[in-house]
């Protein structure tokens, strides 16, 4: 049985070897991501788990659920920030794509803790603290920028098909999970005359955000990278490992609201959901893993072009 054999101008070199041929230490992804840690840590340090010096405008519901996002951002995000950081000023290739999913996930939180406040309705000093919570947003859309332009010169990542149809089929999934099993129910409920659901009438600013959001960009991106990869294109593969990085980051803290609001006693609180979401996000976890594995070990040889040889003169 012989070999394969790479074609004219390509050379079969290993997956981490093609990755690394674009390896250069991005000094400025490692700091953005450094200052995006910090930030993080002390907008949670601040907040209602630990100093309860930032008194957002919310409901007792909507605290404790802050309460578990500060917990997941002091638990995984920050730490996380941190060692991709060090990856960054290292020049590791895997660094730019696993950026990609503290930035989503930082925008995404915090950006629904600074405008998703109930003004004039309930007591608070969240205004007070707007530019840090204002400068987490802005970091997080900064690392996100510099991590795609350093994205876009490396090779797409070596999945199989069957990898990618099966991202795709998730991706989907999540797309109507989000549309339908999330917020289908309450919008029904919403668009009536007399609403009942204690998200639309107790925060009705953070209810609107949040529906705004997941339907408007979360089930959109997840739809548009799901068909992608289940036609077969290579450029949604590195977008989807990103979502997929953000939507796991975004289950531990989904998780660890559900278990707040459980201490807290909150009317709504369930611990079935609670333990449901930690089973969730441990799955998308370990999926995530799997989609970011080939930057970090060995793999099958693919085909790199690189320049020929130049063939020797035969003049004197």
């Amino acid at each position: 049985m012989t070999e394969p054999t790479a074609a004219a101008g390509s050379t079969a070199v290993p997956v981490h070897e093609a990755a690394a041929a674009h390896r250069s230490d991005d000094r400025t992804l490692a700091v953005l991501l450094f200052a995006e840690g910090t930030l993080v840590t002390t907008a949670a340090v601040l907040g209602p788990l630990v100093l309860d010096v930032l008194h957002y405008r919310t409901s007792a519901s909507g605290l404790d659920q802050i309460r578990g996002s500060d917990l997941a951002a002091l638990t995984v995000m920050a730490p996380l920030c941190v060692w991709i950081g060090t990856l960054a000023r290292g020049g590791h290739p895997a660094a730019p794509l696993l950026a990609m999913a503290p930035a989503g996930f930082s925008v995404y939180i915090w950006t629904q803790l600074l405008f998703g406040n109930e003004w004039g309705r309930l007591p608070g000093n969240v205004e007070w603290f707007a530019p840090l919570l204002l400068a987490v947003v802005g970091v997080g859309v900064a690392v996100a920028i510099r991590a795609t332009r350093a994205l876009r010169g490396q090779p797409p990542l070596p999945w199989s098909r069957r990898m990618e149809r099966a991202t795709g089929v998730l991706l989907l999934a999540v797309a109507g999970f989000v549309a339908v099993g999330i917020h289908l129910a309450e919008l029904i409920d919403a668009l009536r005359d007399h609403p009942v659901g204690t998200g639309l009438l107790g925060t009705p600013n953070a209810f609107w955000l949040i529906k705004m959001m997941d339907l408007g960009i979360i089930a959109p991106a997840s739809l548009l990278m799901g068909i992608g990869l289940l036609r077969g294109h290579s450029w949604a593969r590195a977008p989807a490992a990103a979502v997929l990085g953000g939507y796991a980051l975004l289950g531990w803290s989904v998780a660890a609201m559900g278990w707040s609001m459980v201490r807290g006693g909150a009317d709504d609180a369930s611990p079935g959901l609670a333990v449901g979401a930690t089973a969730i996000a441990a799955a998308v976890t370990g999926y995530a893993v799997a989609l970011y594995r080939p930057l970090f070990r060995r793999g099958p040889a693919i085909s790199v072009r690189r320049p020929s040889p130049a063939a020797p003169s035969r003049h004197p």
